[in-house]
């Protein structure tokens, strides 16, 4: 049989991308432009720019791996205590604990289009912060379609369970002083919502939170109002405005890190540098990390390795080093 050492590698590399994504071999033919949506975008483009599969064609694959891993650090490091924050079902939270005493404290917002996923979904992420020395909480909440079209719940759950955190870090040997936020994707865009809430309004302090990881989200929800998003998110002026981060900067008082990786949707990247411009732009501490040839999905595996882009961030964030 004939070997390929006469095809060009360039050739080969694009028939395997090809195959890898189902696309056909042969050139696609342009798109006609419709009339524009948002910036330069048409409805389509607009859309797929809030569609992550069309840029992450391996999202079953991360999916699985996510899972699969989540099994064996739960195997290492033990299973997560459960308990409840909130009056309903699903307000509940796991702790995985450290063996350090009086330890830092980093909660974790899974993503998901604020649809799916669930917290044991994502232990394989807390083993680095427990051998570094850190309890690590991963919240339950709602999704959008058990609320009938509403982010309200999911945001005012998530910051329920980080006000009982903060209140009841004693219970599992936390420092309440040292409470770290970490997110991704749409959990970023509720993890904007808790950094910019006024928790004054709560009887907490400002700074309840000394840092925060916002990971590939979401912080101005009218372009995705204007996405396909909008079938199944009830969108109204109040949500747009209530529920957008950038808009809220003056409540700010939390140290930010946010990350985006370069294989991501345009509209993700631009999220994200445009949020980092606004809040540098008011003065407030952020730093903005870019991922080199990481997609949506692949970012969040980072931080479940020490030794990754935003794993080693968030431990650098909480002073942590990798055990």
């Amino acid at each position: 049989m004939q070997g390929n050492d006469n095809i060009p590698r360039d050739a080969l590399a694009a028939a395997g991308a090809a195959v890898a994504t189902g696309a056909a071999a042969r050139p696609q033919a342009p798109r006609a432009q419709g009339p524009l949506v948002w910036l330069d975008m048409d409805q389509q483009a607009l859309d797929d720019a809030y569609d992550q599969i069309v840029y992450a064609p391996n999202r079953e694959q991360v999916t699985q791996r996510r899972i699969a891993n989540s099994q064996r650090a739960r195997a290492a490091i033990g299973a997560p205590e459960r308990v409840a924050y909130g009056p309903t079902e699903i307000e509940k939270l796991d702790i995985y604990r450290t063996k350090r005493a009086h330890a830092s404290i980093n909660i974790f917002v899974h993503g998901g289009a604020w649809r799916a996923n669930r917290a044991a979904d994502y232990s394989c992420l807390a083993e680095p912060f427990v051998r570094a020395g850190a309890h690590f909480v991963v919240l339950d909440f709602t999704n959008v379609e058990e609320t009938g079209g509403s982010l309200f719940p999911m945001v005012e759950q998530v910051r329920r369970a980080v006000a009982w955190v903060y209140k009841n870090a004693d219970m599992f040997g936390g420092d309440a002083s040292r409470l770290y936020l970490t997110a991704h994707s749409s959990g970023s865009h509720i993890g904007g919502c808790v950094v910019t809430h006024d928790w004054r309004a709560e009887n907490l302090p400002v700074n309840i939170l000394k840092g925060a990881l916002l990971g590939s989200g979401m912080f101005d929800l009218k372009p995705v109002r204007l996405s396909k998003r909008s079938r199944y998110v009830k969108f109204t002026d109040e949500m747009e405005e209530a529920l957008s981060a950038q808009r809220h900067l003056d409540k700010l008082n939390t140290p930010l890190i946010l990350a985006h990786g370069t294989c991501e949707t345009p509209e993700f990247q631009r999220q994200t540098r445009d949020f980092y411009a606004a809040v540098k732009a008011a003065g407030k501490p952020v730093e903005l990390l870019i991922g080199e040839g990481y997609n949506h999905f692949e970012m969040l595996e980072t931080l479940a390795n020490p030794y990754g882009l935003l794993g080693r961030a968030a431990l650098a964030q909480m002073g942590l080093t990798a055990a």
